[in-house]
């Protein structure tokens, strides 16, 4: 039986930029399981995998990036209702070896994006910010929606929260229905690995190999680690309820998880042996903790994550195991990368 958010995407046509992705995807396969009339994906694919999405009759692929105006064109041809905007080149390393292009997607992507769906008016326009970019390194812990800085460390971060200024302005000068959904470090089925991925794909990928994990830090860092189908929910809430309009707010667990506790526990439910090895921390990565508060995505959405850590975990490797031929054709760790994780001198105590 579907809940309330979920029914109300029955018989809608909805647009996914971004939709190939690990969250994306997710999300497709939610909207075609809520009966949406058309769920649109338009994907470049740098990132996402088009075996990623499911083989339903009511999603329709288009690959093309949100910079190009004639697969623009032809998703919102379609007359979407509903658009939920995830695209981006991600993420930090990845924007600071390429900045411009960083800047062309997340800036004019979604400058084009807002644009389009003002001229079509649409019913809601979600928005797919990184929480863990926007506050800064001085934010005061549990990190709260009304604090942001503008001592950014990364062209992600910067071009992440020109999204959001954007979005402001669509709202204020356009009345287009905005909401400003703010990530915090998503896992879950649906991520491969690779140069510029997050760490609990990567490290899976490793530990599913025999090698050892390596720790760009102390281990002593903290993130806030959410489910993909936590996100998931988050993000359709927020494309139904109408108090989320003008919106920011959290998406995450709420929770604290240490780097070296997730590394253990990886290798805990792989049977990997090869333990963990240091390495240098990377110089944009100011942060030594992370926490969101998500009581605003609480008394608006009625958002409440679900899902356990180490079940997420679990969820997530068995994933790994299902799709490894697919994911170890897609993971992309060009020279530098892997050789580091090869060369990496000092295995941690």
């Amino acid at each position: 039986m579907m809940t309330d958010f979920q029914q109300a995407y029955k018989g809608k046509r909805i647009l996914v930029t971004g939709g190939a992705g690990a969250i994306g995807s997710n999300l497709v396969k939610k909207l075609c399981e809520s009966e949406a009339a058309l769920v649109l994906v338009l994907d470049d694919l740098s990132s996402g995998q088009r075996w990623n999405l499911p083989a339903a009759p009511n999603m329709m692929f288009v690959e093309g990036n949100v910079q190009d105006e004639v697969k623009l064109k032809r998703v919102f041809f379609e007359e979407p209702q509903y658009v939920f905007h995830l695209a981006a080149f991600f993420a930090n390393q990845n924007s600071i070896d390429h900045p411009e292009s960083d800047l062309m997607t997340n800036g004019m992507g979604t400058l084009r994006v807002l644009e389009y769906s003002k001229l079509t008016k649409v019913e809601r326009f979600v928005y797919a910010s990184s929480g863990c970019s926007i506050y800064g390194s001085s934010a005061p812990l549990p990190l709260r929606e009304e604090f942001m800085s503008l001592n950014l460390t990364t062209p992600y971060q910067i071009t992440k929260m020109l999204g959001e200024l954007y979005c402001n302005f669509y709202y204020n000068h356009y009345s287009l229905p905005v909401v400003k959904t703010r990530f915090f470090n998503s896992y879950g089925p649906g991520e491969v690995p690779g140069q510029y991925r997050n760490v609990i794909p990567n490290f899976i990928f490793w530990a599913l190999q025999g090698k050892a994990l390596p720790m760009t830090g102390t281990g002593e860092e903290t993130r806030d680690f959410t489910y993909v189908e936590d996100i998931v929910e988050g993000v359709m809430r927020a494309g139904h309820y109408e108090k989320a309009i003008g919106n920011e707010m959290n998406l995450a667990s709420g929770a604290e998880t240490r780097i070296l506790d997730l590394a253990n526990l990886i290798n805990d439910l792989t049977g990997n042996k090869a333990g963990i090895i240091s390495s240098t921390r990377r110089k944009w990565d100011t942060k030594s903790r992370l926490l969101a508060s998500i009581d605003r995505a609480r008394e608006v959405l009625g958002y409440e994550p679900k899902t356990q850590f180490k079940e997420g975990l679990e969820n997530t490797i068995r994933w790994f195991r299902d799709e490894w031929d697919h994911i170890k054709s897609a993971a992309s760790f060009p020279p530098g990368m892997s050789s580091a994780v090869r060369d990496l001198p000092k295995k941690m105590k």
